[in-house]
């Protein structure tokens, strides 16, 4: 053997020579292996006089022969193609001139098995643009797709809709039941929200447990509607997760092109704001994007740059409300309550800022530098020579997840001086029952240490008896909702009557917040009900003002 036969031989590709009129020429043993394979059978090499014998491997059989036909046409011209055999394979095929001096005499191929390496590129592909536990697309994925939708849509003048979805309490779950349960919620998830779309639609995750859905060619603002109802009730039935059933919801919001933008990122940041619009609004339901949300969300995050720098530069006071024996009079115990003044915007209410640091974690700091105050304020009173009373703090859901709650406390207590008997922490009833056992936990610890324990806005959350006597709660507060039309609404006084009776049964003080009127007053005490608090008595004071109306008592 030539060492030129020998080389034509050894290399990996399959190798043909053909002459100027695409007969065959020469042929080395790989080549014959690509095709023989391809067959399964012994090829008959002796009829083999042109390339129109591999046309019976491929699938495309008439485009290879139309490029033959053109290859020979033009002599000068290389080629690069990649051919689908009949059996599933891929060879990728190079063809280039053969030269003698300035002639082409012939042309040579060379041919490669490249089915593996496509399959590896495609799952390449298919991991950058998918999720891998859910097998949905990704945000790039979707990026991509809405702005080539958008483009057509603009074209063709026709709506298009994005949605954002989460799933509700989400996280509970996962924290709960354990990631693979969380997981497995996703893939199900993903499952059922494939079959409420049309074949067109897009759903992709987003992050976490947020999913994008891309809808094109609606007709109108109708069509998104009803498909966000049927992914609502697609989620009604229960998810068997690790063995459980459990009900869980989403909340959706909507946007539509182009009257709720026109560019990619403007829809994307309206559905967001809708999404948020329909969470805020009780969960397990769909909000579509009004101009409304879109200013509301801009002052909310205004407040909230705000709120960081308030924390910095210490704008938050401490105003103290009376609790009053309306028998004796005496000022029985004082309630810190927070108030933030901003040096433009004035004094701004809790309401406005206190469900923003509850969200992004600031109600932490700021919930200890207000125990802090307030314990060393009920110091500072004492030290004058006032009778000593009670503090009421009141403590966040979110504070009772901190895990060092107790050891803050405690280090609070010993910081400022003040003994544990003259604190009272109030929590709401919502909150106590968010994580029973966890709060119980909490609360008992509490109140070893001597700290009063009292339920606020008692009668608005879950009101459950067989609750309530597993908790070491000191004092039940009467919600100001209840003690407003105790005069004009029987059901409310009733129920008042009821919070009293149950409240003496459990040996527990009595408090009705927010009593306004005389009437009320004397309405409250023909129902046993001796402290109060409220207007009638004392708005809330700054220290200064409160201290004065102690010492005034004390006089």
């Amino acid at each position: 053997m030539s060492l030129l036969q020998a080389t034509f031989e050894a290399t990996a590709d399959g190798i043909l020579v053909t002459n100027g009129q695409g007969n065959i020429l020469n042929f080395n043993q790989r080549f014959a292996e690509l095709w023989q394979n391809a067959l399964n059978q012994q090829v008959a090499w002796d009829e083999f006089y042109d390339l129109t014998f591999i046309a019976r491997f491929l699938k495309k059989a008439a485009h290879f022969l139309s490029k033959i036909r053109d290859l020979y046409a033009q002599p000068q011209v290389e080629s690069h193609d990649i051919w689908e055999l009949q059996d599933g394979r891929y060879i990728e095929g190079r063809s280039c001139p053969q030269r003698l001096g300035d002639d082409v005499i012939g042309r040579v191929w060379s041919f490669r098995d490249v089915t593996e390496r496509l399959k590896t590129e495609a799952q390449i592909r298919y991991q950058a643009s998918h999720d891998l536990l859910t097998g949905l697309p990704n945000r790039k994925f979707f990026n991509d797709r809405l702005a080539e939708l958008l483009a057509q849509a603009i074209a063709n003048q026709s709506l298009l809709s994005v949605m954002f979805l989460d799933l509700d309490r989400f996280k509970l779950i996962n924290d709960s039941l354990g990631h693979a349960a969380g997981d497995q919620l996703l893939q199900e998830v993903a499952r059922r929200l494939r079959q409420c779309l049309r074949k067109q639609d897009i759903v992709a995750r987003w992050a976490g447990d947020e999913f994008t859905l891309l809808l094109s060619d609606l007709n109108c603002i109708e069509d998104a509607v009803a498909i966000a109802q049927k992914i609502l009730c697609a989620m009604k039935p229960d998810f068997n997760l690790e063995g459980r059933m459990l009900h869980v919801s989403s909340s959706i919001g909507i946007a539509i092109y182009p009257t709720d933008g026109e560019d990619a990122e403007t829809l994307l940041k309206n559905a967001d704001a809708a999404l948020y619009r329909a969470k805020d609004s009780g969960r397990n339901g769909y909000h579509l994007y009004t101009s409304a949300i879109n200013s509301e969300t801009s002052e909310w995050l205004m407040m909230e740059s705000h709120l960081h720098r308030a924390v910095e530069r210490q704008e938050f006071v401490l105003y103290y409300q009376p609790q009053i024996n309306v028998i004796t009079g005496e000022i029985t115990q004082m309630e810190a309550l927070l108030r933030w003044k901003h040096p433009e915007l004035g004094l701004i209410a809790p309401g406005r800022f206190i469900p923003l640091a509850e969200e992004n974690g600031l109600i932490v700091p700021i919930g200890e530098w207000v125990l802090r105050t307030a314990c060393r304020q009920n110091c500072d009173w004492q030290a004058a020579g006032l009778p000593p009373i009670r503090v009421a703090v009141n403590l966040s859901a979110r504070q009772l997840r901190q895990p060092n709650l107790v050891e803050m406390v405690a280090q609070v207590l010993e910081e400022t001086g003040l003994a544990a008997r003259y604190l009272e922490l109030e929590i709401t009833e919502t909150t106590v029952m968010k994580n029973v056992e966890l709060t119980k936990t909490i609360l008992y610890e509490l109140h070893q240490m001597g700290v009063s324990m009292a339920m606020d806005d008692f009668g608005t959350g879950y009101s459950s008896l067989g609750y309530l006597k597993r908790f070491p709660f000191n004092t039940l507060k009467i919600d100001q909702s209840f003690v407003r039309d105790l005069t004009t609404d029987p059901n409310d006084k009733a129920i008042v009557a009821a919070i009293i009776a149950m409240g003496r049964v459990l040996n527990l003080k009595l408090v009705a917040e927010g009593v306004e009127t005389k009437v009320q007053e004397h309405s409250l005490l023909s129902l046993d009900c001796e402290e109060m608090q409220g207007f009638l008595f004392s708005p809330p004071l700054p220290a200064d003002e409160a201290t004065l109306l102690l010492e005034s008592q004390f006089l």
